[in-house]
């Protein structure tokens, strides 16, 4: 069991595991926190997890965590494992359930004083126009063969359906779609769950968010995201859905024969894994770009649907109701990247659960419209309190992989939260604040309590004030759809 004593500070917000802590680690294991934040991760098995992962075979430099870490399935979430290609392994427990999990920030051009007299008006046509909670089906009727493409190609997919536009494509990670994707290695029983569900939020943490600009930290920054200060968002968080879902458990239990096949030895079976260059290895992975395809195709198709309820509530009462696409980032995947590795270039499987990228200026993989600043990385807090934009740094690519927090990040599972919390109180409370709230279930609501969430101001210092990425804006919360 890891203790506070078998830590090294290293840096200010930096601490360390070393190698020597168990015979097996082959790479210190790093995290990111505070003192308080640091405390925290204590109360469950995220340092155990953490220092697991730091056993895997072909791990390099360092496993490490992020400050809104907190337990998972293997991996704790919060986590980045970067594996050697190709002498490494892909693990799915490492990017996790839900694929591509991710969030979408949008901007109009309107003050939130503008729209303020006709937010429950808005918030009532975003849950009756956008689909919402645990299995429910969307209005969008895929073929299989249309399901292949959607699997391939993503929001491009989607765009090209009518549900979107080129310039939303342009400010997505990976354009909206990742290379290397397999529909073939997708199960029957993952496309028949994810055919009726393109175009719908889900439930959990998944959420609509009409939100405004209170605060800009970076003035040369925001403008080049197109955020002023009084703006009115929307911000879209939702993943693959039941196909990532079951893409995952289909490949943790195919993949328990590749760990005896190849030997490979593990402290927890929930590590599951396998070669990079081995064909099962290569079939998760297309299985998992797949998945995380479907997830931009859901995403794009989603934001469609907020902006018709936009038109059909602000159209003629407003200047204009059009929503622009900031940027679109992925918290659950993993990616092949080159980053540096005892001075050299190296080509690596960079695992990122609950965890986003932070690419800095400069960037070849960087929108070309945000190149000459960073990438710009969104990070939800809790439906109470704020969320914020942040931009990638330079130093977060030669110290994280060029990674950072995705968001608040548990302290509280949502059993205990039910247990603790009454939904409809919450409900009542948020409303009280300013907060309108439209949500499928109580119960649902009461999982996602803010007091359920470590404080969102506190994870972003600690990221920014670490160097991984910089505050750019602060958004807080006007109106919340939950599934």
């Amino acid at each position: 069991m890891v203790t506070k004593k078998d830590m090294k500070r290293i840096a200010d917000y930096l601490y360390e595991i070393p190698k020597s802590f168990r015979d097996d680690m082959r790479v210190p294991a790093r995290i990111y926190a505070d003192e308080e934040l640091l405390e925290a991760a204590f109360r469950d098995r995220t340092y155990e997890q953490l220092v697991n992962t730091a056993t895997l075979p072909g791990v390099v430099k360092y496993v490490l965590v992020m400050p809104d870490a907190h337990q998972g399935y293997g991996p704790p979430i919060g986590g980045v494992i970067a594996t050697r290609h190709p002498d490494g392994i892909i693990s799915p427990g490492a990017v996790g359930y839900d694929i591509n999990c991710g969030v979408r920030l949008l901007i109009s051009e309107l003050y939130a004083n503008e729209v303020k007299p006709y937010i429950s008006d808005l918030i009532t046509a975003l849950y009756r126009t956008v689909p919402s909670g645990v299995g429910k089906k969307g209005p969008i009727k895929l073929s299989y063969a249309q399901m292949d493409e959607a699997l391939r190609e993503g929001a491009r997919w989607a765009v090209k359906q009518g549900y979107g536009t080129k310039e939303d494509l342009e400010r997505l990670e990976e354009g909206g779609g990742m290379a290397g994707a397999d529909p073939g290695a997708v199960s029957d029983r993952a496309t028949d769950r994810g055919r009726p569900q393109l175009g719908t939020l889900g439930s959990g943490n998944h959420f609509v968010e009409v939100e405004e600009v209170v605060e800009v930290y970076d003035e040369e920054v925001a403008e080049a995201f197109g955020l002023f200060q009084g703006q009115l968002a929307v911000q879209v968080h939702s993943g693959s859905r039941g196909l990532g879902h079951q893409v995952c458990t289909d490949y943790v239990k195919a993949l328990q024969k590749a760990v005896a096949k190849y030997d490979i030895k593990l402290p927890d079976r929930e590590l599951v894994c396998a070669p990079l260059d081995s064909p099962e290895g290569g079939k998760y992975f297309g299985a998992m770009a797949s998945a995380a395809n479907y997830a931009w195709a859901n995403r794009q198709c989603l934001t469609h649907f907020a902006r018709q309820a936009f038109e059909g509530v602000l159209a003629g009462k407003v200047k204009s109701w059009e929503l622009h696409t900031v940027y679109d980032v992925a918290h659950n995947i993993a990616k092949f990247e080159t980053h540096t590795v005892d001075g050299k270039q190296v080509k690596l499987c960079v695992h990122r659960k609950g965890a986003t990228r932070a690419f800095p200026s400069g960037h070849l993989d960087v929108p070309e419209v945000y190149r000459q600043v960073g990438q710009p990385v969104l990070v939800p807090g809790d439906m109470g309190t704020a969320s914020y934009v942040l931009v990638g740094t330079q130093r977060a690519m030669e110290e994280s992989f060029g990674s950072v927090c995705h968001g608040a990040g548990r302290v509280m599972s949502r059993q205990a939260a039910k247990k603790k919390i009454r939904g409809s109180e919450l409900k009542e409370r948020l409303e009280a604040q300013g907060i309108q709230v439209r949500a499928g279930s109580m119960a649902g609501l009461a999982e996602e309590a803010p007091e359920a969430y470590k404080d969102v101001d506190r994870v972003v210092e600690v990221v920014h004030r670490a160097g991984l990425a910089r505050k750019v804006a602060r958004l807080r919360p006007l109106a919340v759809m939950k599934g």
